[in-house]
Formats: structure tokens, C-alpha cells, sequence
């Protein structure tokens, strides 16, 4: 097996730099959406305490608990992601998951 030091210095630096980019944009938009959730929680908690609007908890718990157990039993094994990021080959998938980390604790 030839090694060829500038395709693997390449694989590294190309997927260090889009890990980074994804784990940054990944960031950000987590924090968009959990603000989002916030200001319509915190307008429910508003409307609550107005006497506006009366919310049944125990039926929300129910179908909270329903879709978490549909997504838990859903079929995610993930093969096709898996097949991808095997032909792209180790030091592409494993600089890319690093730069993630470094994108998404800098984001």
C-alpha cells in the first residue's frame, strides 16, 4: 500500500476546514432554534398566567412520550452515512469530525 503524503496532508487539511465550517453553522443554527423555542414557551408561560390559555400537561406528556418512542423504534442505523464516509476514508472522516468539535466549541 503507497502512501501518497500530499493526497493524506490534503484529505486532512480539506476536512479539518469543512468540519469547521459545519460544527460553526451547526452551532449557530442550534442557537437560532433555541431561542425561537424559548420566546414561544416563555409567550405560553405568558398567556398561562394571564388566564388566556389553559394547557392540558397531561396530554402533551402523552404525545410526547408517543413520538419519542416512534423515533426511538424508527429504523436509524444510518448504513448509507456509514458507506458514505467509508469511501471518503480515514483521515478525511476523522480530520472532519475534529474540526466539528473545534467549529462547534468556537461557534
Amino acid at each position: 500500500m503507497d502512501i501518497d503524503g500530499g493526497n493524506l496532508a490534503t484529505s486532512l487539511v480539506s476536512g479539518t476546514v469543512v468540519g469547521i465550517i459545519i460544527g460553526y453553522a451547526v452551532k449557530k443554527v442550534l442557537r437560532i432554534g433555541l431561542v425561537i423555542v424559548g420566546i414561544f414557551f416563555a409567550g405560553i408561560a405568558y398567556l398561562r398566567f394571564q388566564g388566556i390559555l389553559n394547557v392540558d400537561w397531561d396530554k402533551i406528556e402523552l404525545v410526547s412520550k408517543n413520538t419519542i418512542m416512534t423515533v426511538m423504534n424508527s429504523d436509524t442505523t444510518g448504513n448509507t452515512t456509514n458507506l458514505i464516509f467509508s469511501n471518503f476514508g480515514l483521515p478525511l472522516t476523522g480530520s472532519m469530525a475534529v474540526g466539528f468539535a473545534i467549529g462547534f466549541m468556537k461557534g
